[in-house]
């Protein structure tokens, strides 16, 4: 599968959707903003650097402060695929963030979300 469009993709143009979709459900962009600081590791400053810089996903998990270790944790299905079987490492990144903003969507409390 080649994934080099969506590698390519704006993070500052997908994360609009992310918050969108968290605030459909009565969720806040400080929550997602959250979700987003815990997997990569980007403090306030850094995070909305990259966004006003509209780096691509490649470049915004490469230049990651830290993923978080916790990801070993996040498991399950998203956009038809379990999450912990997807082999390209760029790709299960981007689905771990899916993921998150996924649960946060559904009502799932913050702390289960972070993997406390």
């Amino acid at each position: 599968m080649n994934n080099t469009r969506i590698f390519k993709m704006a993070f500052a143009s997908v994360y609009p959707h992310y918050v969108a979709k968290a605030e459909k459900k009565g969720r806040t962009s400080a929550e997602v903003r959250a979700v987003v600081k815990w997997l990569t590791g980007y403090d306030e400053q850094s995070l909305q650097r990259q966004i006003d810089e509209k780096v691509d996903f490649e470049t915004f998990f490469a230049q990651a402060p830290q993923i978080n270790p916790n990801v070993v944790k996040i498991t399950g299905p998203i956009c038809g695929y379990r999450v912990e079987d997807i082999e390209d490492k760029l790709m299960q990144q981007i689905r771990y963030l899916d993921k998150l903003v996924d649960e946060l969507a559904k009502g799932r409390p913050m702390e289960k979300i972070l993997r406390k």
